[in-house]
């Protein structure tokens, strides 16, 4: 079975920042697992209509996009590529909030959670 990948590495249409990248690497350090890539996926949910998905795995599907950021893999599968073009992936860590955010050129709009975009 072959997989149609793509491997972008200077024109991304998703950015990991450098902040995010590197919590990227700490976690998989921290896991022991090089053979991982963080998955960013759209899917239908939340209260606004979209949500994101960020989780590390280790599968390539067909029509994958996969993206470098050192030594960090970032894969979008085909169905997501168009709402995620341009959108920076970052991590936080404030008294306020902790996690990974994404910041998202093309929603319209997002719930009061920040979870969920339109």
């Amino acid at each position: 079975m072959s997989t149609d990948v793509t491997i972008e590495t200077s024109t991304a249409s998703i950015v990991l920042t450098e902040t995010a990248a590197s919590k990227v690497a700490a976690l998989l350090a921290q896991e022991d697992r090089d053979d991982l890539a963080l998955r960013v996926a759209v899917q239908p949910g939340g209260c606004s209509g979209l949500r994101y998905q960020l989780y590390f795995d280790d599968r390539a599907l067909d029509g994958d996009v996969t993206y470098e950021f050192g030594s960090v893999k970032v894969i979008v599968d085909k169905m997501s590529v168009p709402y995620l073009a341009g959108a920076s992936v970052d991590f936080v860590d404030t008294i306020e909030k902790q996690g990974f955010t994404i910041d998202n050129p093309n929603a319209g709009g997002s719930c009061a959670c920040g979870d969920s975009f339109h």
